[in-house]
């Protein structure tokens, strides 16, 4: 084997080695949240020697920023592979709301490291540069179809579109973060798939007819 190939081939490992840790990584936070997880535990999941770990991420802070990074560049590619763009403005903003909402119920771990970083107060991810601009194309989105709306006649103006993406998240988050307690309290199976897509579809009107230009 030539030393190019040697190179090639342990670069290709040293990437399935981390891989196989962020994964690891991201099932043990997402589960233990930051306090509870353990790096041990990650090793041994991931199969690899703990040093291997340290090698790689430094320290358990730093494997917790790279898991949090990793998380919301899910999020920001599960959002970009819309064309959104190109459908007129209550479609996009109905698909926008659906795929908010695919992304949390088809992506549990999502809920439980946001939950842990939440309790951090964003101390971790406040050390993440990458973080701090993923959502300015998202941002800008909305306000771009906001105004197509309101040009369009179809959404009434003066709509905040952070106040809005906020929203957003709120009516897909809330359920799907609190569904078990909800579900005993009320009486009622929230987790099941008729349950999620009525959920859905609700979260869906609410958005729209809030949007919804009455004048």
């Amino acid at each position: 084997m030539t030393q190019a190939r040697r190179r090639g081939r342990s670069r290709k490992d040293s990437a399935d080695l981390r891989a196989a840790i962020l994964g690891a990584a991201t099932e043990e936070f997402s589960a233990k949240g930051f306090d509870g997880a353990r790096v041990g535990a990650i090793a041994e999941s991931a199969g690899v020697n703990i040093n291997l770990v340290y090698h790689y991420f430094g320290n358990k802070e730093s494997l917790f920023i790279s898991v949090m990074e990793a998380t919301y560049r899910t999020i920001r590619t599960h959002h970009n592979d819309m064309n959104l763009r190109a459908l007129d403005p209550e479609r996009a903003m109905s698909d926008l709301v659906r795929s908010t909402f695919d992304l949390f119920s088809q992506n549990h771990h999502i809920i439980g490291l946001l939950n842990s970083e939440n309790m951090h107060e964003a101390r971790h991810i406040a050390q993440s540069d990458e973080i701090r601009n993923l959502y300015n194309p998202l941002l800008e989105f909305i306000s771009d179809t906001l105004e197509r709306g309101v040009e369009k006649g179809v959404f009434r103006s003066g709509v905040d579109p952070i106040e809005l993406f906020i929203t957003i998240n709120s009516v897909s988050y809330f359920h799907l973060s609190n569904q078990h307690t909800l579900g005993f309290i009320l009486h009622r199976d929230l987790c099941s798939p008729e349950s999620l897509d009525a959920r859905k579809a609700h979260a869906v009107d609410v958005v729209l007819s809030f949007l919804k230009n009455t004048g």
